[in-house]
C-alpha cells in the first residue's frame, strides 16, 4: 500500500526537514509539500540540518500548487486534528483506525465480500496542515478520517515533526513494525562443567577467608550451586567469579 505524507502550507523549515527525518526512521519516503511558505524549503540549510541524513526523503519530495496535484493516486486520505469538529469525517486515534483499516484490507484479501465503499485502499495519505493554523476545514471535509493523537487535554499541541513522527510510528507497527535489533550478541551460557569449576574455585577461597569451615560445610556450597543454576551465569560471568575468588585467594596471606 503506497503511503504518502503532505504537508499543507507549511512554514518551517525547519519542521520540513524533521519530518523527513521522521519519516524516513519509519521507512516511508513519500513526501508532498503543497504551496509551502519558502518555495526553495527543500534546499534551504534549516531543511536539510533538521532532516539529519534523510536527505533522499528531501531530494524526493515534491512541491505543488494545490492539494488536488498532492492527492493524485491516493484512495484513503487521513486529515489531522487536535480537536474534533462539529462536523466532517469520524475522529479517531491513528492506532484504532488503522486497526479497522487492516482489518478490512485483510478480509478483502481472503475473498469475502464488503460494500463497495470498502473496496481496497492502493494508496494513504496522511494531511497535515499549516503550523499556526492547522487543517482547512474544506480540506478535512475531504477526509475519510480525522486522525487525532491522545495526548494531555490541557497541553496538546504538537509539534508538526512530532506529529509525523507518531502517525509514522503507528502505521508503520499496524503494517509491519521493524525488528528491534539487540546491541549485543546472544550471550552463551556456562555448561555444567564450568559451573562446577568455578564453584571448586570459590569453595578454596571461602575456605582461605574464613568464611567456609571444610569441617562443618554445612550446605553452604550446594546452596550456593543452586543460586548460580538460577541465574544461568554465562561463561562471562564464570571468568569473572573466577577472577574474584583468584583476588581472594592472593589478596588474604596465610592465617588471615
Amino acid at each position: 500500500m503506497q503511503t504518502r505524507f503532505i504537508l499543507i502550507n507549511t512554514s518551517s523549515a525547519g519542521n520540513v526537514g524533521a519530518v523527513a527525518r521522521a519519516m524516513k526512521t519509519m521507512g516511508f519516503d513519500d513526501l508532498v509539500l503543497v504551496a509551502p511558505r519558502w518555495p526553495n524549503v527543500l534546499r534551504r540549510e534549516e531543511t536539510i540540518q533538521r532532516a539529519s541524513g534523510a536527505t533522499d526523503v528531501l531530494k524526493n519530495a515534491r512541491i505543488v500548487d494545490t492539494l488536488d496535484e498532492a492527492l493524485h493516486g491516493m484512495t484513503h486520505l487521513c486529515a489531522t486534528a487536535m480537536t474534533p469538529r462539529d462536523f466532517g469525517p469520524p475522529t479517531t486515534t491513528p492506532r484504532q483506525h488503522f486497526e479497522m483499516l487492516l482489518k478490512k484490507e485483510l478480509l478483502l484479501h481472503s475473498g469475502q465480500k464488503l460494500e463497495a465503499e470498502n473496496s481496497a485502499i492502493s494508496g494513504i495519505a496522511f494531511l497535515f496542515g499549516s503550523e499556526r493554523f492547522g487543517m482547512r476545514n474544506e480540506d478535512v471535509y475531504r477526509c475519510h478520517v480525522c486522525l487525532s493523537i491522545p495526548s494531555n487535554p490541557q497541553f496538546g499541541s504538537l509539534n508538526l515533526g512530532a506529529a509525523v513522527q507518531v502517525i509514522a510510528y503507528d502505521w508503520r507497527c499496524a503494517l509491519a513494525a521493524y525488528p528491534v535489533q539487540a546491541a549485543t550478541g546472544d550471550a552463551v551460557l556456562a555448561d555444567a562443567a564450568q559451573v562446577a569449576g568455578m564453584l571448586a574455585h570459590l569453595e578454596q577461597a571461602l575456605v582461605h577467608i574464613r568464611f567456609l569451615d571444610p569441617q562443618a560445610p554445612k550446605k553452604l556450597m550446594p546452596r550456593l550451586n543452586a543460586l548460580f543454576n538460577r541465574a544461568q551465569v554465562t561463561q562471562e560471568e564464570i571468568h569473572i567469579l573466577r577472577g574474584v575468588a583468584k583476588m581472594m585467594l592472593k589478596a588474604t596471606g596465610p592465617g588471615a
